[in-house]
């Protein structure tokens, strides 16, 4: 199947799934801002989020179910920004469709069900890739050179955070669902922290975790800690709480010659939800000097310029592959791997006791 519809010169028509915050901010601005992608369909049963779609993308058909896609033959590109527990059998859908899938994180609710779905991928011959947007963050993308560049040395422990302070609870499956949906920290910014450590530092041989549900009448975890022993020895500990009324660095990256210490989240989300867009904001993902991290040895400190972050980088790259063949920019393959450490974590807590990998 072509996914350029009219010619390799034709613009990839993307239909997305869901407009929530998801779809809302993380999927559907970066599409409009990417060459080669054109934002065609966003899929919402909401009156309100269907009118607030359109008011922001005029040209946009709003369709009111995803099986309208299969057969309207106008799409090239599904992604699914949907809950979590809707991801696998709607990209199932679209795979048995022959249209390529973009899936947000966790890619499903389980290691299993993410594994049935990138088998069926892989036997129809259908592009599948998960949106694992925190790769493109800016200071993410700085650390990574740090460490390739061996200014830091050997990487020996890392520690990285997504902490809030936000004690009354959010309605929703995020919070407060039940549990089989797929909500929780652990899945929700586990997802992202524990994908960022495999990518830079390699397979994970054990696994500890403190998984806690702290607020009252919260049914999923809250505020969580993990603890990865990486193959090649270099250890990551992750938290990601809602219960940090005062946050630690977002990184700090220790090495055998130098460390690197960051604070503050990559400014895009806040820029997003402030009504900004990178399709038109010349100076997107950039941080002002003041919040750039710091390099180096006891008092031999400088600052170091972060990286503007920019996640119109994942769908450049899967603009690139539906064109070419070429890998998608997020192997499925890793999602699943994430999952496994997910529920890896998840037994840890339970016995109170590290689980090895493999």
């Amino acid at each position: 199947m072509s996914t350029t519809a009219g010619g390799s010169g034709s613009p990839i028509r993307v239909a997305v799934i869901g407009f929530g915050a998801a779809g809302m901010y993380f999927h559907s601005p970066f599409v409009a801002a990417t060459p080669g992608l054109r934002l065609t369909t966003i899929v919402t049963s909401d009156a309100a989020r269907a009118a607030q779609a359109q008011s922001e993308y005029p040209e946009v058909t709003i369709r009111a179910k995803a099986a309208e896609l299969w057969t309207a033959g106008d799409v090239d590109l599904v992604i699914v920004a949907a809950p979590n527990v809707a991801h696998v059998p709607l990209a199932m859908a679209a795979i048995e469709a022959g249209i390529p899938v973009v899936v947000d994180k966790p890619l499903a609710v389980t290691s299993a069900e993410a594994r049935r779905l990138v088998a069926f991928a892989r036997d129809r011959n259908v592009p599948l890739a998960v949106y694992q947007n925190r790769r493109f963050d800016g200071d993410f993308q700085t650390m990574s050179a740090l460490v390739r560049e061996g200014t830091i040395g050997d990487p020996l422990r890392f520690e990285s955070r997504f902490e809030r302070w936000r004690l009354q609870p959010r309605e929703g499956w995020r919070e407060s669902g039940d549990p089989s949906q797929g909500g929780g920290l652990l899945m929700d910014l586990g997802s992202h922290l524990i994908d960022q450590a495999t990518h830079l530092f390699g397979p994970v041989a054990s696994v500890y975790a403190e998984v806690d549900r702290r607020r009252p009448g919260v049914a999923v975890d809250d505020d969580v800690f993990v603890a990865l022993t990486h193959e090649s020895g270099v250890r990551s500990h992750l938290w990601m709480s809602v219960l940090a009324s005062q946050g630690g660095p977002r990184f700090r990256l220790l090495g055998s010659r130098a460390s690197y210490v960051k604070f503050g989240m990559d400014p895009q989300e806040d820029a997003l939800r402030d009504g900004r867009r990178p399709a038109t904001d010349p100076g997107w993902g950039t941080e002002a000097p003041d919040r750039w991290g710091t390099v180096g040895a006891a008092d031999d400190l400088r600052r170091v310029e972060t990286a503007a972050g920019n996640y119109t980088r994942f769908y450049a790259g899967v603009e690139a592959a539906l064109r070419t063949g070429a890998p998608m920019p997020v192997d499925p393959e890793d999602a699943c791997r994430t999952l496994e450490l997910i529920e890896a974590a998840r037994r840890s807590a339970e016995i109170g006791q590290v689980v090895t990998i493999g």
